[in-house]
């Protein structure tokens, strides 16, 4: 029986992600394992990075990091589940429904020539929707960290009640 690898480089996290090329950031997944996994990127020291925006990498651009971190995990949890029943199952599209808690202790994240390092951590979960908590970090420092809701599939996202926000005069 095979397994999902317990690492991968930049290819293959491609082919597990709808991110690709420049877009797709991570440059390798660390570790792994049901609930969490580890990544590492360099892509924030690019000049042409595709979310630069008026010279600058802002840190609020670490939730997409930490959101292609939920997104490779996913992907290999599925294969993971496959493999274990063989049985050929392609993972469920996701798609990010909300961040809470996010705190941003940084400006930037072009700044700091040191990998990038992307946790994310599954707290819980059910068939469609999943919360994972994430970090993005320098070494020991915290770059941003927060939580995130995953809706699964198409059908699932239509399901999502969005409240209309009002203007107050």
């Amino acid at each position: 029986m095979l397994s999902a690898p317990r690492t991968l480089d930049h290819d293959a996290i491609a082919r597990r992600v709808p991110h690709q090329h420049r877009m797709c950031l991570l440059d390798a997944v660390i570790a792994w394992d049901n609930n969490s996994i580890a990544c590492e990127t360099h892509s924030h020291t690019a000049g042409d990075h595709p979310l630069r925006a008026h010279g600058r990498l802002g840190a609020a651009c670490g939730i997409e990091y930490a959101a292609q971190a939920m997104a490779v995990h996913g992907a290999l949890v599925a294969e993971q589940l496959a493999a274990e029943d063989s049985v050929a199952v392609a993972p469920r599209s996701g798609y990010l429904a909300s961040v809470r808690s996010v705190d941003l202790h940084v400006d930037r994240l072009d700044t700091f020539a040191e990998p990038l390092s992307v946790t994310a951590e599954r707290i819980t979960g059910d068939d469609n929707t999943v919360l994972y908590s994430f970090v993005v970090s320098v070494g020991e420092k915290v770059l941003l960290n927060g939580r995130a809701v995953v809706v699964l599939d198409a059908a699932a996202l239509a399901q999502v009640t969005v409240q209309p926000t009002r203007d107050t005069p």
